[in-house]
Protein backbone atom coordinates (compact mmCIF):
# COMPACT_ATOMS: atom_id res chain seq x y z
CA UNK A 1 0.00 0.00 0.00
CA UNK A 2 1.12 3.41 -0.37
CA UNK A 3 0.51 6.77 1.31
CA UNK A 4 -2.66 7.74 -0.22
CA UNK A 5 -4.08 5.40 0.90
CA UNK A 6 -2.29 4.26 4.33
CA UNK A 7 -2.19 7.29 6.59
CA UNK A 8 1.34 7.50 8.30
CA UNK A 9 1.64 6.27 11.90
CA UNK A 10 0.72 9.11 14.26
CA UNK A 11 3.00 10.20 16.92
CA UNK A 12 3.15 8.38 19.80
CA UNK A 13 1.24 5.51 18.21
CA UNK A 14 2.21 2.16 17.70
CA UNK A 15 3.69 1.20 20.95
CA UNK A 16 2.01 -2.32 21.07
CA UNK A 17 4.45 -3.35 17.92
CA UNK A 18 7.19 -3.40 20.47
CA UNK A 19 5.67 -3.50 23.84
CA UNK A 20 3.87 -6.39 25.71
CA UNK A 21 1.99 -4.57 29.05
CA UNK A 22 2.06 -8.00 30.51
CA UNK A 23 -0.99 -6.46 32.38
CA UNK A 24 -2.02 -9.99 33.76
CA UNK A 25 1.37 -9.70 35.97
CA UNK A 26 0.47 -6.54 37.11
CA UNK A 27 -1.04 -8.17 40.42
CA UNK A 28 1.73 -10.46 40.98
CA UNK A 29 4.43 -8.60 43.48
CA UNK A 30 6.99 -11.10 43.35
CA UNK A 31 7.07 -11.32 39.76
CA UNK A 32 7.40 -7.96 39.31
CA UNK A 33 9.56 -6.96 42.30
CA UNK A 34 12.16 -10.08 40.51
CA UNK A 35 12.19 -8.23 37.60
CA UNK A 36 12.65 -4.87 38.54
CA UNK A 37 15.60 -6.15 40.55
CA UNK A 38 17.06 -7.65 37.19
CA UNK A 39 20.19 -6.34 35.53
CA UNK A 40 17.87 -6.18 32.38
CA UNK A 41 15.54 -4.00 33.87
CA UNK A 42 15.49 0.08 32.42
CA UNK A 43 13.67 2.89 34.64
CA UNK A 44 12.16 6.02 33.09
CA UNK A 45 12.04 8.90 35.48
CA UNK A 46 9.39 11.65 35.78
CA UNK A 47 9.83 14.54 37.14
CA UNK A 48 6.46 16.42 38.92
CA UNK A 49 6.24 18.12 35.54
CA UNK A 50 5.94 14.86 33.55
CA UNK A 51 10.06 16.01 32.21
CA UNK A 52 12.06 13.02 31.77
CA UNK A 53 16.29 13.09 31.78
CA UNK A 54 17.93 12.63 28.45
CA UNK A 55 21.18 11.85 27.38
CA UNK A 56 24.38 14.13 27.41
CA UNK A 57 24.05 15.84 23.80
CA UNK A 58 21.54 13.60 22.24
CA UNK A 59 18.14 13.39 21.60
CA UNK A 60 17.46 9.85 23.48
CA UNK A 61 15.94 8.68 27.06
CA UNK A 62 18.42 8.32 29.37
CA UNK A 63 17.03 5.15 31.38
CA UNK A 64 18.55 3.67 34.85
CA UNK A 65 19.29 0.56 35.17
CA UNK A 66 18.21 -1.31 38.39
CA UNK A 67 21.88 -0.66 40.47
CA UNK A 68 21.09 2.54 39.66
CA UNK A 69 17.50 2.45 40.59
CA UNK A 70 18.25 1.25 44.17
CA UNK A 71 21.43 3.69 44.70
CA UNK A 72 19.72 7.05 43.57
CA UNK A 73 15.68 6.53 43.74
CA UNK A 74 16.00 2.62 45.81
CA UNK A 75 12.86 4.43 48.04
CA UNK A 76 10.40 5.31 44.96
CA UNK A 77 8.02 2.67 44.27
CA UNK A 78 8.31 1.60 40.96
CA UNK A 79 5.18 1.14 38.12
CA UNK A 80 5.58 -1.65 35.62
CA UNK A 81 5.30 -0.95 32.04
CA UNK A 82 5.89 -3.72 30.38
CA UNK A 83 8.54 -5.81 28.27
CA UNK A 84 10.31 -3.91 25.50
CA UNK A 85 13.33 -6.05 23.65
CA UNK A 86 13.12 -8.51 25.86
CA UNK A 87 13.35 -5.96 28.88
CA UNK A 88 11.18 -5.19 31.57
CA UNK A 89 10.61 -1.38 31.70
CA UNK A 90 9.56 0.83 34.90
CA UNK A 91 8.50 4.35 35.48
CA UNK A 92 9.51 6.13 38.35
CA UNK A 93 7.54 9.52 39.58
CA UNK A 94 10.02 12.13 41.26
CA UNK A 95 7.60 14.50 42.59
CA UNK A 96 9.92 16.35 45.07
CA UNK A 97 12.07 19.23 42.71
CA UNK A 98 14.70 19.22 44.72
CA UNK A 99 15.66 15.55 43.99
CA UNK A 100 14.61 16.00 40.20
CA UNK A 101 17.31 18.76 40.19
CA UNK A 102 19.97 17.11 41.98
CA UNK A 103 19.32 13.65 39.50
CA UNK A 104 19.61 15.86 36.34
CA UNK A 105 23.05 16.88 38.15
CA UNK A 106 24.18 13.30 39.37
CA UNK A 107 23.53 11.98 35.63
CA UNK A 108 24.89 14.74 33.35
CA UNK A 109 21.67 15.18 31.84
CA UNK A 110 18.91 17.14 30.79
CA UNK A 111 15.57 17.56 31.18
CA UNK A 112 12.94 18.05 28.32
CA UNK A 113 8.70 17.79 27.80
CA UNK A 114 6.79 15.28 25.77
CA UNK A 115 6.28 18.32 23.23
CA UNK A 116 9.50 19.17 22.96
CA UNK A 117 11.33 16.11 22.25
CA UNK A 118 8.36 14.01 20.77
CA UNK A 119 9.47 14.07 17.33
CA UNK A 120 13.10 14.02 18.26
CA UNK A 121 12.95 10.65 19.63
CA UNK A 122 13.12 7.42 18.26
CA UNK A 123 9.34 6.13 17.53
CA UNK A 124 9.61 3.39 20.57
CA UNK A 125 11.21 5.82 23.06
CA UNK A 126 8.41 8.73 22.08
CA UNK A 127 5.72 6.07 22.89
CA UNK A 128 7.09 4.85 25.85
CA UNK A 129 7.18 8.56 27.40
CA UNK A 130 4.09 9.50 26.51
CA UNK A 131 2.61 6.08 28.10
CA UNK A 132 4.88 6.85 31.26
CA UNK A 133 3.90 10.41 31.44
CA UNK A 134 -0.16 9.35 30.49
CA UNK A 135 0.08 7.36 33.54
CA UNK A 136 1.95 9.44 36.03
CA UNK A 137 -0.02 11.80 35.50
CA UNK A 138 -3.16 10.06 36.62
CA UNK A 139 -1.14 8.38 39.82
CA UNK A 140 -0.50 12.27 40.50
CA UNK A 141 -3.50 13.82 39.64
CA UNK A 142 -5.51 10.36 41.76
CA UNK A 143 -4.83 10.93 45.16
CA UNK A 144 -8.13 10.70 47.59
CA UNK A 145 -11.22 8.44 46.72
CA UNK A 146 -14.39 10.33 44.27
CA UNK A 147 -16.95 8.31 46.72
CA UNK A 148 -15.90 8.49 50.32
CA UNK A 149 -12.80 11.11 50.39
CA UNK A 150 -10.53 8.77 51.78
CA UNK A 151 -6.45 8.42 50.40
CA UNK A 152 -5.90 6.36 47.81
CA UNK A 153 -3.11 3.35 47.41
CA UNK A 154 -1.66 2.30 44.37
CA UNK A 155 -1.84 -1.39 43.44
CA UNK A 156 -1.77 -3.47 40.33
CA UNK A 157 2.03 -2.18 40.25
CA UNK A 158 0.63 1.63 39.29
CA UNK A 159 -1.99 0.76 37.17
CA UNK A 160 -4.86 1.17 39.67
CA UNK A 161 -5.90 2.91 43.11
CA UNK A 162 -7.75 1.55 45.70
CA UNK A 163 -9.48 2.88 48.73
CA UNK A 164 -7.87 2.71 52.16
CA UNK A 165 -11.55 2.82 53.43
CA UNK A 166 -12.19 -0.61 54.46
CA UNK A 167 -16.19 0.23 54.22
CA UNK A 168 -15.52 1.53 50.62
CA UNK A 169 -12.41 -0.29 49.04
CA UNK A 170 -13.65 1.24 45.48
CA UNK A 171 -11.12 0.86 42.81
CA UNK A 172 -9.92 3.73 40.05
CA UNK A 173 -8.35 2.85 36.97
CA UNK A 174 -6.23 5.40 34.84
CA UNK A 175 -8.53 8.05 33.28
CA UNK A 176 -8.69 8.98 29.60
CA UNK A 177 -10.32 11.40 28.05
CA UNK A 178 -11.66 11.03 24.56
CA UNK A 179 -11.63 13.37 22.24
CA UNK A 180 -12.11 13.99 18.03
CA UNK A 181 -10.21 15.68 15.44
CA UNK A 182 -11.60 16.05 12.06
CA UNK A 183 -10.69 17.67 8.43
CA UNK A 184 -13.94 18.39 7.08
CA UNK A 185 -14.23 18.62 2.96
CA UNK A 186 -16.17 20.02 0.54
CA UNK A 187 -15.41 19.71 -3.58
CA UNK A 188 -11.59 19.98 -3.34
CA UNK A 189 -11.16 22.08 -0.32
CA UNK A 190 -10.63 21.67 3.54
CA UNK A 191 -12.19 23.28 6.54
CA UNK A 192 -9.73 24.71 9.01
CA UNK A 193 -9.56 27.14 11.83
CA UNK A 194 -7.54 29.23 14.28
CA UNK A 195 -7.87 30.49 17.80
CA UNK A 196 -6.57 33.73 18.47
CA UNK A 197 -3.97 32.90 20.69
CA UNK A 198 -2.53 30.87 18.28
CA UNK A 199 1.14 31.87 16.26
CA UNK A 200 0.26 33.84 13.60
CA UNK A 201 -0.56 31.88 10.30
CA UNK A 202 -1.48 28.92 12.15
CA UNK A 203 -4.23 27.14 11.39
CA UNK A 204 -5.66 23.31 12.22
CA UNK A 205 -8.04 20.73 12.16
CA UNK A 206 -11.67 20.98 13.95
CA UNK A 207 -11.32 19.37 17.30
CA UNK A 208 -13.80 18.71 20.84
CA UNK A 209 -14.06 16.55 23.74
CA UNK A 210 -16.81 13.91 23.49
CA UNK A 211 -19.82 14.02 25.31
CA UNK A 212 -21.50 11.14 27.64
CA UNK A 213 -24.01 9.34 25.49
CA UNK A 214 -22.34 10.72 21.74
CA UNK A 215 -20.83 8.29 19.60
CA UNK A 216 -17.42 9.66 18.11
CA UNK A 217 -19.37 10.41 14.66
CA UNK A 218 -21.77 12.37 16.03
CA UNK A 219 -19.13 14.44 18.16
CA UNK A 220 -17.61 15.46 15.07
CA UNK A 221 -21.17 16.87 13.90
CA UNK A 222 -21.67 18.16 16.86
CA UNK A 223 -18.47 19.85 17.07
CA UNK A 224 -17.78 21.16 14.06
CA UNK A 225 -21.90 22.58 14.07
CA UNK A 226 -20.74 24.39 16.84
CA UNK A 227 -17.25 25.71 16.32
CA UNK A 228 -17.80 26.67 12.67
CA UNK A 229 -21.25 26.62 11.83
CA UNK A 230 -20.70 23.68 9.22
CA UNK A 231 -22.97 21.09 8.97
CA UNK A 232 -21.58 17.91 8.36
CA UNK A 233 -22.57 14.60 6.69
CA UNK A 234 -20.55 11.28 6.63
CA UNK A 235 -17.85 10.86 8.92
CA UNK A 236 -15.00 8.21 8.47
CA UNK A 237 -12.70 7.42 11.24
CA UNK A 238 -8.95 8.38 10.02
CA UNK A 239 -6.58 7.00 12.98
CA UNK A 240 -5.72 7.70 16.54
CA UNK A 241 -3.01 9.28 18.94
CA UNK A 242 -2.62 9.20 22.46
CA UNK A 243 -2.25 12.67 24.14
CA UNK A 244 -0.59 12.87 27.27
CA UNK A 245 -0.69 16.70 27.76
CA UNK A 246 -2.29 15.72 29.84
CA UNK A 247 -4.62 12.47 29.36
CA UNK A 248 -6.05 12.56 26.40
CA UNK A 249 -6.80 9.93 23.93
CA UNK A 250 -7.20 11.89 19.86
CA UNK A 251 -9.70 10.39 17.78
CA UNK A 252 -8.71 11.09 14.15
CA UNK A 253 -11.56 11.20 11.41
CA UNK A 254 -12.26 12.65 7.74
CA UNK A 255 -15.34 13.88 6.94
CA UNK A 256 -17.67 15.48 4.19
CA UNK A 257 -19.59 19.06 4.93
CA UNK A 258 -23.24 19.55 3.08
CA UNK A 259 -22.15 23.19 2.04
CA UNK A 260 -19.42 25.92 2.53
CA UNK A 261 -21.70 28.22 4.51
CA UNK A 262 -19.67 29.07 7.84
CA UNK A 263 -21.38 30.53 10.67
CA UNK A 264 -18.93 31.16 13.88
CA UNK A 265 -21.30 30.84 16.89
CA UNK A 266 -19.31 30.57 20.26
CA UNK A 267 -16.30 32.34 19.16
CA UNK A 268 -14.04 29.31 20.12
CA UNK A 269 -12.60 29.68 16.51
CA UNK A 270 -10.92 33.62 15.51
CA UNK A 271 -11.54 32.35 12.09
CA UNK A 272 -12.49 29.32 9.91
CA UNK A 273 -11.47 28.93 6.41
CA UNK A 274 -12.25 26.30 3.55
CA UNK A 275 -8.16 25.68 2.03
CA UNK A 276 -7.98 24.41 -1.41
CA UNK A 277 -4.09 22.46 -2.00
CA UNK A 278 -3.56 25.63 -4.35
CA UNK A 279 -4.08 27.60 -0.98
CA UNK A 280 -2.26 26.03 1.08
CA UNK A 281 0.87 25.97 -1.07
CA UNK A 282 1.05 29.42 -1.90
CA UNK A 283 -0.07 30.33 1.67
CA UNK A 284 2.98 27.79 2.92
CA UNK A 285 5.22 29.87 0.39
CA UNK A 286 4.41 33.36 1.19
CA UNK A 287 4.07 32.30 5.00
CA UNK A 288 0.68 33.06 5.62
CA UNK A 289 -0.25 29.57 6.51
CA UNK A 290 1.00 27.60 9.55
CA UNK A 291 0.01 24.06 10.01
CA UNK A 292 -0.18 22.29 13.08
CA UNK A 293 2.75 20.67 14.84
CA UNK A 294 4.30 17.40 13.02
CA UNK A 295 3.44 15.58 16.60
CA UNK A 296 -0.45 16.09 16.11
CA UNK A 297 -2.37 14.13 14.32
CA UNK A 298 -4.11 17.36 12.94
CA UNK A 299 -0.56 17.75 10.73
CA UNK A 300 -1.42 13.73 9.59
CA UNK A 301 -4.53 14.74 8.59
CA UNK A 302 -3.98 17.67 6.65
CA UNK A 303 -1.04 15.61 5.40
CA UNK A 304 -3.22 12.41 4.10
CA UNK A 305 -5.83 15.01 2.93
CA UNK A 306 -3.11 16.90 0.65
CA UNK A 307 -1.57 13.52 -0.62
CA UNK A 308 -4.67 12.31 -1.57
CA UNK A 309 -6.53 15.25 -3.39
CA UNK A 310 -3.48 16.76 -4.73
CA UNK A 311 -0.49 14.52 -4.80
CA UNK A 312 1.70 16.57 -2.40
CA UNK A 313 4.08 15.99 0.11
CA UNK A 314 3.21 18.29 3.44
CA UNK A 315 6.64 18.12 4.48
CA UNK A 316 8.67 18.73 1.38
CA UNK A 317 6.59 21.65 1.36
CA UNK A 318 7.30 22.72 5.11
CA UNK A 319 10.81 22.12 4.04
CA UNK A 320 10.78 24.26 1.24
CA UNK A 321 9.29 27.26 3.02
CA UNK A 322 11.91 27.12 5.31
CA UNK A 323 14.94 27.58 2.97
Amino acid sequence: MDRTTTPRLNTFAGLSLILDRVAEKRDESLWVNEHGSSEHARYLVLDALGQTYLLPGSDALRWLDSGERERLLGELKATFLGFAAERPHFLLAVDDSEQAAALETTLDARRAGLRDVGLLLAADEAGLFAYAKGLAHWQRETRYCAFCGSPLILVASGHRAQCTNEQCGRMHFPRTDAAVIVIVEHEGACLLGRQAGWPKGRYSTLAGFVEPGEALEDAVRREVAEESGVIVGDVYYHSSQPWPLPQSLMVGFTAKAVSREIRLRDRELEEARWFTPEDIVSGLADGSFLPSLPLSVSYRLLEHWLKQRAGLDLDTLVAQAKR
